[in-house]
């Protein structure tokens, strides 16, 4: 029995603290806000119990007394309980009544703090709450009651003389009132101030003006809540700090079609380059049902001249049961090793194993072209790879007069995704760039997305690995838009970003370094 109430942070997952990860991680029940990510509820327990309590303006799905009953009834059972809360629990998250409600129940409990949206939102948006130039104090304000109220807690004069940063939260429904109010207290209308809307997510928009100006822009621009407000000197400093806004595929929606056993990578760049990015595996890589033809590859293991791995998933699987079969990379030893790839390559490094033959393009007829510069007239070659794969590789290599042994070592199948994101995505006109990484991921994308639907959307970048997925794409009447010269993912990252920035930001220091971090990425 007992309940952690965890700070989730302010949207971005990977801001939540490692000791409020933790503790998700071993609960049994998962009790969560509107605020906290869905993601987070990735590292749940699978047989946890996930309660939605969220509560928005005017949508509560359960009521605070409520919450803090269920709170102390799961406990009570003798269950973990994780209290997930977007931001900090005890800065206007209501997080010390839930802990005053366990605290009668006699239920034990602990508070794990959260990165809140008043610091990060800002910080996101290259607003610094103090600095040495502007600011030496910082306060914050709810803005949710009623600013006009006689018995109104703020302190209006005090706030607009003070020489600190204000920060409100909950409070664009009473916009107009706050920077009135302000104003009418003495409060410069000219001061700057900021609007932070889902900051640190890839939702996030935001948007300066005078403090006078702030409540008419908003409504221009279309702000709502959740939304930051920063009234203070310290909004001058945006120009120069705002980091986050200037990366090259930030408000940009991607998806990644890719199995999730190889996308994390993938959508761990798209994410530190700025992007959305919608996960949507249209593949699944599974274990074979039958391992016959490898079985008996690997029982005459010292026979094959040559072995060709043509991806990591050849490679991980073909390592797996070979030490099923009590054997390790030393019965590899009188062999050739290729490797199809720098990320296959590097996968075939930790077995301890330098391979002899990496080809500079990854195409099979190039592949096999650069093979067939070796004797291999009546060698033996062992090609571990994918059940259903394309033959243009072996049947190269027997025409040059090799022995051919193709085992299937994995397959791969298709995964039954939730189409749901994509369609509102392209309904909202938010969709910017589907990527596909092989012909497969082409064609169950096109089973799982209507066609109608993607000819009715505005522009979508179409994002190919290489031309076999090219020509694929045309066959459903779609053109690439972004090839990469070398087949892999870093270089299709770095075609991705290219696209979406402005020549003139591609070159500098900053984008060149996220680049080369794409390009040096293990994916």
């Amino acid at each position: 029995m007992f309940v952690y109430l965890i700070g989730a942070g302010p949207g971005d997952p990977e801001l939540i603290t490692c000791k409020g990860l933790d503790a998700l991680s071993r609960a049994d029940v998962i009790v969560y806000d509107y605020l906290a990510s869905d993601v987070l509820l990735g590292y749940a327990r699978a047989d946890a119990e996930k309660i939605y309590v969220g509560k928005i303006a005017g949508n509560h799905a359960m009521k605070q007394e409520d919450i803090n009953a269920l709170l102390v009834k799961k406990a009570k059972e003798g269950k973990i309980v994780a209290r997930l809360k977007g931001g900090d629990p005890y800065i206007f998250g209501r997080g010390g009544e839930e802990g005053r409600a366990l605290f009668d129940a006699d239920v034990p409990f602990c508070e794990i703090p959260g990165i809140s949206s008043t610091i990060a939102g800002p910080a996101y948006a290259g607003i610094p709450l103090t600095d040495r130039t502007a600011a030496s104090s910082v306060t914050i304000i709810t803005g949710h009651e009623d600013p006009t109220k006689p018995d109104s807690v703020h302190n209006w004069d005090a706030l607009a003389k003070s020489a600190s940063t204000l920060v409100f939260v909950m409070g664009m429904k009473n916009l107009p009132e706050i920077s009135k109010n302000l104003i009418h207290a003495g409060m410069d209308p000219q001061t700057p101030a900021a609007l932070v809307h889902w900051g640190t997510t890839p939702m996030q928009r935001s948007l300066t003006a005078t403090l006078a100006e702030l409540p008419e822009a908003a409504i221009r621009e279309g702000f709502k809540n959740p939304s930051v407000i920063v009234v203070g000197h310290v909004v001058a400093l945006r120009d120069k700090l705002n980091w986050n806004e200037k990366r090259p595929l930030f408000g940009k929606t991607v998806v990644v079609t890719r199995s999730r056993e190889q996308a994390s990578s993938m959508v761990a760049m798209l994410m530190s380059l700025g992007a959305r990015v919608i996960q949507f595996p249209t593949i699944s890589i599974e274990a074979m049902d039958n391992y016959a033809v490898l079985d008996n590859a690997l029982d005459k293991i010292d026979t094959f001249d040559w072995i060709i791995f043509t991806s990591v998933n050849g490679v991980q699987h073909f390592a797996r049961r070979l030490r099923e079969k009590g054997k390790d990379s030393r019965a590899l030893a009188h062999a050739k090793i290729a490797a199809i790839g720098p990320v296959t390559r590097k996968e075939v490094e930790k077995l301890g194993i330098i391979p002899d033959f990496v080809p500079e393009t990854f195409v099979a007829e190039k592949v096999a072209e650069g093979l067939c510069q070796f004797a291999l007239q009546g060698k033996e070659i062992l090609i571990p790879r994918a059940l259903e794969s394309r033959e243009v590789l072996p049947q190269i290599l027997e025409q040059a007069g090799a022995k051919v042994t193709v085992a299937p070592a994995y397959r791969t199948v298709k995964a039954h995704a939730d189409n749901s994101e994509i369609l509102k995505a392209i309904e909202e006109n938010s969709l910017d760039c589907i990527s596909f990484a092989s012909s497969s991921t082409v064609r169950n994308f096109m089973e799982s997305v209507p066609a109608d639907a993607l000819q009715k959307a505005g522009k979508i970048c179409f994002a190919s690995i290489g031309p076999i997925t090219s020509k694929t794409l045309e066959e459903y009447g779609l053109k690439a838009d972004i090839e990469p010269k070398d087949y892999t993912i870093p270089a299709l990252l770095a075609e991705i970003t290219k696209y979406f920035s402005k020549e003139t930001d591609i070159h500098s220091p900053y984008y060149q370094s996220l680049l080369n971090a794409a390009k040096q990425e293990k994916l």
